[in-house]
Parts: structure tokens; sequence; C-alpha cells
């Protein structure tokens, strides 16, 4: 009988090997990690805290932009038609039919919001159209910065943005080649 310490070590019992069949050949497995075994944290991992963000794709608190066409959007399942504004908890059409009828008027809805928001996201079709600093300046003077960029990484833009809980908006106008 081997006594269960030897020197002062603790024995541990090991259960005799396997042996498996793959192909023609009995071959030996390889060590795995057994209830027994445990990986400890070591330097850094002892304090770093890991954190884990949930993100419900049918959140009823959060938009977010699942596709988009050169006929629209779909938006947390909803089609949508044509250029729109997505606003917190709304989608509502937009009445713009390019860039180039982006206007004081047709940003007011975003200026007049309550609470207000921190970033509209403005997509303006295939690519980053250049609009009037003048523009960009006022909303600047109301509270609300503006990123302008091309639609499909305006919609990404405003779902990442959405996702973290940020009070955003987009104003989006479909891609034409796609």
């Amino acid at each position: 009988m081997i006594p269960s310490t030897f020197f002062g070590l603790r024995l541990l019992r090991a259960s005799a090997p396997r042996w498996m069949k793959y192909g023609s050949a009995i071959t030996a497995p390889t060590w795995q990690p057994q209830r027994s075994h445990r990986l400890f944290p070591t330097g850094d991992e002892l304090y770093e805290k890991t954190t884990v963000t949930h993100v419900e794709r049918d959140s009823p608190d959060i938009m977010f932009v699942e596709s988009y066409s050169r006929q629209g959007f779909i938006i947390n399942g909803n089609e949508v038609v044509g250029p729109c504004a997505l606003i917190p908890r709304s989608i509502l059409q937009w009445n713009v039919l390019s860039y180039r009828d982006i206007s004081y008027e047709s940003l007011s809805l975003f200026r007049l919001l309550v609470p207000r928001i921190e970033i509209l996201v403005l997509g303006t079709g295939d690519r980053v159209e250049r609009l009037d600093p003048k523009l960009l300046k006022i909303m600047r003077e109301h509270g609300v910065a503006v990123e302008v960029q091309d639609t499909p990484n305006a919609c990404a833009t405003f779902n990442f943005l959405a996702s973290e809980r940020r009070l955003t908006a987009a104003a989006l106008i479909p891609v034409t080649s796609n």
C-alpha cells in the first residue's frame, strides 16, 4: 500500500489511462483537464474586472437599424420607405430627397427635442457629402453635435451610440446603389 503522503507531499491517485481507437490505430489520449484541475489567475488578472453588456435586439427602449436598401430601412423590424428620422423611441418620415435638401428647417426637430440629444448622426446616401458650415455651427450652438457620414456608416454609428444608451438621433437618406 502506498501512503497518502510521501516526504510531506500529498499524493493523488491517478486513474488508469483510457485507450481510444482512431481509425485503425489505437492511441493514448492527450492530457485533459479534470474536475480537480484548477487554473489560478496570475499577475494583473487578479485585479482586472470583466464586464459583459448584453444588447437586446428587440429592446423597446433602443432603436436599431437592422438593414438599409435603395427603398429605405428596416428599424426594429419596421420597414421604413424613404428618408427617415430616428429619435429616441420614434421613427419619423424625413421630408428630404437628397443631402441638398438638408436645411435649418429640416433639422429643426433635432434642435427642439427634450431631453436634448447629444449627437445627431446624418447619413447622406452613398457618399459623405459636405453640408453648409453655418448649419453645423447653429446645431453646435444649440448643444447638438452633428456627425455627417455616408448612410451605411451612419447606420452603424447610430447603432453603436444607441447601444451605449447615449441620447442620439439619426437622419438617414437611403443609398442609391445597393
